[in-house]
């Protein structure tokens, strides 16, 4: 298999750094780069070498352990489901607390080798501000291991704690011993060169009993803390106004695509069941949705994958790590408003693959912290490219289609809110991102990314149903 010319680059250097005496490796190549096609050549040229016995791999979440398990077995030719006899095995984080004693000996016994998917995820200079994977990496696999791949396209976490097994300059920035960044990727046709939408508004009335204030953005709305965002996202007018526009963009798309699909991310599962019917009362499409309440939310991924299905609907189970290349459009409809989630949830669309269209597109709400975020995207671009725009909501997105032209009524009695209340008219074209602090939204899905996938949701409960089934089987 032909590699690219940075895997090929970053392969080399990594193998220099390992004969060299150093046995931890960091590469940041951004979402969508081909990380895992990278790391599984690497695996094979050192066992090739013979410079190593076995390799196991950690994830975030079983999709993507899935994939690694499957890009590795392919490359190296060989047995990769942990049994007897393989070479190695795929596991997901959550499983670094069930592993036992037989499974930690393997490492004093073997020359293995450890691949580290989205290694922000575990935290941990020392075992004292460690998080439960960071702490077992510490314990069993840091001065045990013989050879350490980790790798990240989002070198940083948002609790700001340090990242495992990674070293730090003065200036507090993560050292990285290769970086390959979207800047390089969209110049060597990597990846695509994306388009980031803002819905914002300039004429919106929150009625208040007797009292009627009006702000002329979501910035200002926002800024008063009188309406959350959470509110806006899961108003019926908003997410309607968005997905409208993310659908007529992937229409288009699909005249020459023909498989071209979308991703919707949204906060909740019921914010996901609401989106999916409005889907099919408003468009009538019928859209895949993926939370932790389906019975087989990895099945749900991979059919998706290869089907012909335009949309999928997801809460936390799509973004880093999820290898969807026929992803062009997305609408970002989630509180968890991090700049790494972000940057991954924009990764899932900027795979380049032999389609003739190669756009992919972002649909927003015009919240500040995202604008901010939007244009450090557009400073990566390696040309000057119109990456952020603006959409005026007041229009309809189809002629016929007058409601998405209407006023929204959302009205706040004594502090509660319901949906109904919020005119929204008119649109604000010339918006300037600028970072605003919102109130608190104590909700697990916003506290912070990382406790999505590390502590809270439905990656707790799959992995730890994986991680009972993968040791379940005779081990290496």
């Amino acid at each position: 298999m032909k590699l690219r010319n940075w895997q090929a680059s970053c392969i080399s250097k990594a193998l220099k750094h390992y004969l060299n005496g150093n046995s931890h490796f960091l590469a940041l190549a951004t979402p969508g780069s081909g990380k895992t096609l990278m790391a599984s050549q690497l695996a094979d040229q050192l066992l090739k070498n013979d410079l190593i016995d076995l390799i196991i791999c950690f994830s975030p979440s079983t999709i993507v352990s899935q994939d690694f398990s499957q890009s590795l077995q392919l490359i190296i030719n060989e047995r990769f489901d942990g049994l007897l006899g393989a070479k190695g095995h795929s596991l997901t984080y959550q499983s670094l607390q069930y592993l036992d004693r037989d499974f930690w000996l393997l490492f004093d016994r073997y020359r293995v080798f450890v691949i580290f998917e989205e290694i922000h995820h575990c935290a941990g200079s020392t075992i004292d501000n460690a998080n439960a994977w960071g702490e077992q990496i510490i314990l069993n696999i840091q001065n045990k291991a013989k050879y350490t791949l980790a790798l990240t396209g989002t070198p940083w976490r948002s609790d700001n704690t340090p990242i495992v097994l990674s070293n730090y300059m003065p200036s507090n920035k993560i050292s990285c011993d290769y970086v390959y960044g979207l800047s390089e990727a969209i110049q060597d046709d990597v990846c695509r060169v994306p388009q980031i939408f803002a819905v914002d508004n300039n004429n919106i009335t929150v009625a208040d009993g007797i009292e009627i204030k009006t702000f002329s953005s979501f910035k200002c709305l926002l800024s008063e803390s009188i309406v959350q965002y959470q509110e806006i996202i899961e108003n019926e007018k908003v997410v309607k106004y968005v997905i409208s526009s993310a659908h007529k963009k992937l229409n288009l798309i699909r005249v020459k695509n023909s498989d071209a699909a979308g991703l919707i991310v949204t906060s909740s599962v019921e914010h996901a069941r609401q989106v999916s019917e409005l889907m099919k009362d408003c468009f009538n499409e019928d859209a895949a949705v993926v939370t932790y309440r389906e019975n087989e939310p990895t099945s749900i991924i991979q059919q998706f994958r290869h089907a012909n299905t335009k949309w999928i609907i997801s809460v936390g189970m799509i973004s880093e790590g999820t290898n969807i290349p026929r992803l062009q459009v997305c609408c970002h409809l989630t509180n968890i408003k991090t700049e790494m989630h972000f940057r991954q949830v924009l990764g899932r669309i900027l795979r380049v693959t032999i389609s003739k269209n190669q756009e992919a597109v972002m649909y927003m709400p015009a919240e500040p912290k995202l604008l901010e975020y939007a244009h450090r995207v557009k400073q990566d671009i390696p040309f000057e490219a119109d990456v952020v725009k603006f959409e005026n909501m007041i229009k309809p997105v189809k002629a016929n289609d007058d409601e998405l032209g209407k006023a929204i009524t959302f009205n706040k009695v004594k502090g509660v809110s319901s949906n109904k209340g919020l005119e929204l008219n008119g649109a604000n074209i010339g918006y300037t991102a600028t970072s605003v602090s919102n109130s608190t939204e104590e909700d697990f899905l916003t506290s912070s990314y990382e406790k999505v996938v590390n502590i809270f949701g439905k990656f707790e409960q799959e992995s730890l149903a994986l991680g009972v089934s993968e040791l379940s089987a005779p081990r290496l």
